[in-house]
């Protein structure tokens, strides 16, 4: 009777274990965004925040993370008379966010929505970030929970990458694999260089901008979002920016 009970239990167990991971999948599938400019296509993770729209008035708003050089054609340049001298604007169309809909194990259509590019740098001489706000109001309460801790992810660190391998075909497709190697500094029009870190997650063009997270092998961190894919050089050769570069990035803090 004692091993039929510590059978029961560990069976119990094992399938709370397995519906928590499914359920941290799942989550992380659903705010995972494909993130269209022109006839480019790359990733996004969903932030949502209540935030004051009034004297007395609060909306959910979605806002996406993405990677700079994924709308970088959306940027334009003109140049205005202000106070008698000239001055350049730099504008952006909006972008489109793509979100699957998935029913029973089919797949059943799309959502779409334009999105606002509320701050951008470059990939050449900047951060390689992109901040948008979805124009259509609280259209899903989950949210990317942050790493936040100021150490970087130890190395071998379990990982998983969702993003749209190849586009929009590939969607909310997930990866795994670990943090292989931090710090990585490129000379890209910084003094200072700018920081990565290096990862085996499996990526594709189109995964740019998409999340990576940590697996279910980090327990009470499961799940949380440590960096952004912009970079690779192979399909188990890619680089991330970091989320402690990321909070280094002006208006992040909003978003924590």
């Amino acid at each position: 009777k004692k091993i039929m009970l510590v059978f029961a239990s560990l069976l119990i167990a094992f399938s709370l274990q397995a519906r928590a991971d499914e359920d941290l999948y799942n989550k992380l599938q659903d705010i995972s965004v494909t993130v269209k400019s022109g006839f480019s296509e790359g990733s996004g993770v969903i932030i949502t925040r209540d935030v004051r729209v009034g004297p007395n008035k609060t909306e959910k708003i979605n806002f996406v993370w993405t990677a700079g050089h994924v709308i970088d054609n959306l940027r334009s340049v003109r140049t205005i008379i202000q106070d008698g001298q000239q001055v350049r604007v730099v504008e952006f169309k909006d972008a489109q966010i793509v979100k699957e809909l998935v029913e029973n194990g089919r797949r059943v259509g799309e959502l779409k929505m334009d999105a606002k590019v509320l701050k951008y740098s470059s990939s050449s001489d900047g951060e390689d970030l992109a901040l948008l706000m979805v124009r259509k109001r609280d259209f899903i309460q989950q949210n990317a929970d942050f790493y936040s801790s100021e150490s970087p992810v130890d190395i071998g660190t379990e990982l998983y990458h969702v993003g749209s391998l190849l586009g929009q075909q590939g969607s909310n497709s997930m990866t795994r694999g670990i943090i292989s190697q931090v710090g990585r500094v490129l000379n890209l029009g910084n003094g200072d260089g700018v920081v990565f870190d290096q990862t085996t997650v499996t990526a594709f063009p189109g995964s740019s901008g998409g999340g990576v997270f940590l697996s279910e092998r980090s327990k009470d961190h499961k799940g949380e979002y440590v960096g952004m894919l912009v970079r690779g050089a192979g399909e188990t050769f890619n680089l991330i920016v970091p989320v402690r570069r990321m909070e280094e990035w002006k208006t992040f803090s909003t978003f924590k």
